[in-house]
């Protein structure tokens, strides 16, 4: 979705884009939109209850005591004529039937994955391999966890060289704002409206 928002003193103003932040369950979605959207975020996390024993996959995660259960929405202006609008999918497989209305109009995603679960990110890059939408894959830098290179995450999931990987850390501002502009600067390459080179 790209849309262009009218001035009311007349004019164009700006231009609207929507992107994906999708990964699997506890990988940094909510965080990652949080930490660089310029309004107060829209959550839909609930709380973890003994309901989701056996349901919810918490290996990896098991301080974890809320969950995703809708969408996460966050918004940043990049500059005066491109505002990005954030939508964070849910991560567990039991939301995953959401992903195909967040995904209508979006542009390009945000693969988040985690190396220590790294099968979690499996869904999200197979779902956007398979409708064709441009994504990028961050790598969220958990403390304690071990750091792998970039290209030894590529060859695990098995990602295109084409497609953009960068390590980040999902609470800090900037790392997410540079895994944003990598995204467009790849949505634009796709869509043949900047160099290769660059």
């Amino acid at each position: 979705m790209a849309s262009e928002n009218s001035d009311p003193r007349g004019g164009l103003k700006a231009t609207a884009v929507k992107l994906l932040v999708a990964g699997g369950f506890g990988v940094g979605k909510t965080t990652m939109v949080g930490s660089v959207s310029e309004v107060p975020p829209l959550r839909t996390e609930e709380v973890l209850t003994s309901a989701s024993e056996g349901v919810d996959d918490l290996r990896g995660v098991e301080a974890k005591t809320t969950t995703t259960v809708a969408l996460d929405f966050g918004r940043i202006t990049i500059s005066p004529d491109l505002i990005l609008y954030l939508f964070g999918t849910p991560g567990q497989d039991r939301f995953w039937f959401m992903w195909d209305e967040l995904a209508h109009g979006a542009l390009g995603a945000v693969v988040l994955a985690d190396t220590r679960r790294l099968d979690s990110c499996f869904p999200a890059v197979d779902f956007f391999e398979q409708r064709g939408l441009p994504f990028v894959v961050g790598v969220n830098c958990f403390d304690g966890a071990h750091r792998y290179g970039t290209e030894e995450v590529r060859a695990a999931l098995d990602v295109d060289q084409t497609v953009p990987m960068l390590l980040c850390d999902a609470r800090d501002r900037e790392s997410t704002k540079q895994v944003l502009v990598t995204l467009i600067q790849h949505v634009m390459r796709n869509a043949d409206l900047v160099p290769a080179g660059r």
